[in-house]
């Protein structure tokens, strides 16, 4: 794995213009479904809650993203900015998926995000529902990767 940047701009404190830049940079890399880049992003010996699994530093986050995106098919995701303060993010989010049954789901949530001073996340608290969906009720078709920056984000689909 490539070692530690040393800093991942924009950084704490923030405000509405740099956390929403902050927002959108961490969508797009989750969308990339590539769990060493999206690791990068985190302190060395960052913790996460995501759901009820508790995670400690990039090697559980890469083993943890690894399994996530090899269940979570054909993932896109979607995230808004819901609060900020001077070193804290909060983040709704939405993502689509299909098991290897090809059942789809939208998965629903709210993170906590806490960062150092260097702009690295050191600290996700995650919570996430899921929901069955059919094709017909999927709103995310843009091709694998970053969403489109002329697709709709969760306020103006509804969501």
């Amino acid at each position: 794995m490539n070692p530690q940047p040393e800093s991942k701009p924009p950084f704490p404190p923030f405000n509405l213009e740099t956390a929403a830049l902050k927002v959108r940079m961490a969508e797009d890399v989750w969308n990339n479904r590539d769990p060493y880049k999206v690791a990068l992003a985190y302190t060395v010996d960052s913790l996460w809650r995501n759901r009820s699994e508790f995670i400690r530093g990039r090697e559980q986050i890469i083993q943890f993203l690894t399994r996530k995106w090899n269940k979570e098919l054909e993932y896109r995701l979607i995230k808004e900015l819901w609060a900020i303060t001077d070193n804290r993010i909060a983040v709704r989010f939405a993502y689509e998926w299909h098991d290897d049954s090809g059942y789809w789901f939208r998965s629903y949530g709210n993170e906590n995000w806490e960062f150092n001073e260097q702009g690295l996340m050191k600290r996700r608290i995650a919570s996430i529902n899921d929901l069955p969906i059919s094709d017909a009720e999927r709103k995310y078709h843009w091709p694998l990767g970053q969403r489109p920056e002329d697709h709709p984000g969760l306020s103006d689909l509804g969501l």
